[in-house]
């Protein structure tokens, strides 16, 4: 999403965390003591109250140009990844053939989500090695469908050397190996890259001038 260091409001702040992590309840970690010790007392308002919005925010199986007129950029993606999730088979084995189903526009903000909230949360390795992983050939064109080309470029370089270096990967992912992952330093380079390209304003312009891609 937009750059750390670029936020203006906490509540892009907790959007970021959320979908870095993927995981809604990590506020819920923190117990009441934990939360005093970072935040004060107007602060805990705030970001209590921003988890309810987002445990509470509607989510639509089907979407409409009013309803995608209707929302503020700084929501659009939830909404389209929330329709989209909806979309999703049960069954995670037939996660690739669903998703190769729908129209480029669907594939290509799924697939960005999936790298960023990865990436984000446990690098590379953990991109590569979990469901995610799937896409990894695809995720060029995606990026380069929406205009990020940078991230597109940087992104098939991570490909190269993940399919140079699958065998050692493999291994230390088997703990059969101890060496760092050849992944690693990715990583750092990835977030720096959202100083030189606006990943989530391009989504968003995207999923705006595409819009009918994502109604049915």
């Amino acid at each position: 999403m937009k750059l750390i260091n670029k936020i203006i409001s906490m509540k892009k702040y907790l959007i970021i965390i959320i979908m870095f992590a993927k995981i809604s309840s990590f506020w819920g970690c923190f117990n009441k003591q934990q939360k005093e010790k970072v935040f004060s007392d107007k602060m805990l308002k705030n970001i209590n109250q921003a988890f309810e919005d987002f445990d509470n925010r509607p989510i639509f199986k089907v979407l409409t140009e009013q309803i995608i007129d209707s929302v503020s950029d700084e929501n659009l993606l939830w909404l389209v990844m929330d329709n989209l999730q909806q979309k999703q088979p049960k069954d995670f084995k037939s996660l690739y053939q669903t998703v190769m189903l729908w129209n480029k526009s669907q594939q290509a903000i799924y697939m960005i989500w999936e790298l960023e909230t990865e990436v984000n949360n446990g690098g590379f390795d953990q991109f590569y090695f979990n469901s995610s992983g799937q896409f990894y050939q695809h995720l060029p064109d995606a990026l380069r469908l929406i205009c990020a080309n940078k991230f597109a470029d940087f992104v098939q370089e991570v490909n190269n050397t993940y399919e140079r270096e699958n065998e050692k990967i493999e291994e230390i992912w088997a703990g059969r190996c101890d060496e760092d992952s050849p992944l690693n330093d990715f990583s750092t380079r990835f977030y720096d890259l959202y100083k030189e390209e606006d990943l989530y304003q391009l989504q968003i312009d995207y999923i705006r001038k595409h819009k009918t891609d994502f109604i049915e």
